[in-house]
């Protein structure tokens, strides 16, 4: 009898662990949230307006991509776009519902609103094709 009660309260424990870890786990992100703005713009003289953001997981989040520019842009975070859910694009009065991204393009002077939920913590770089050399790339840090 000793033997079952044991085995029964480490199965209650286990099960506790298990939703208490389980709970622990799910996102607090929600997109019928209002998102958290964050902004890059990209400017002729090959710099960003800001190089670093830091994010959280789960959270929604607005970013708006800008070029101020001539200059032909191709922003990219292979990784970051990887790791993250991405719940519209909006460019103008157009919107797209993406199952993944790549890299988005500015062939002239333009903003685009891309709506997202970060996955997976790490650090991702962010750059523009081409011009990382040249001081055009940034950071995610995601936790």
């Amino acid at each position: 009898m000793r033997l079952l009660f044991v085995g029964a309260v480490r199965l209650l424990l286990v099960a506790v662990a298990l939703v208490v870890g389980a709970a622990s786990a799910l996102a607090a992100g929600n997109l019928a949230a209002r998102p958290d703005d964050i902004e890059i713009i990209m400017k002729d003289d090959l710099t960003f307006s800001k190089y670093e953001f830091k994010l959280e997981t789960g959270k929604y989040y607005r970013l708006t991509l800008k070029n101020v520019g001539t200059e032909e842009f191709q922003f990219r975070a292979d990784d970051f776009w990887r790791n993250t859910f991405i719940n519209e694009i909006k460019i103008g009065d157009l919107e797209i519902h993406p199952l993944a991204l790549h890299d988005v393009e500015f062939d002239d002077e333009g903003e685009m609103l891309i709506f997202f939920v970060p996955i997976r913590p790490g650090d991702y770089d962010f750059w523009v094709d081409g011009m990382e050399e040249r001081g055009m790339k940034g950071k995610f840090i995601v936790r």
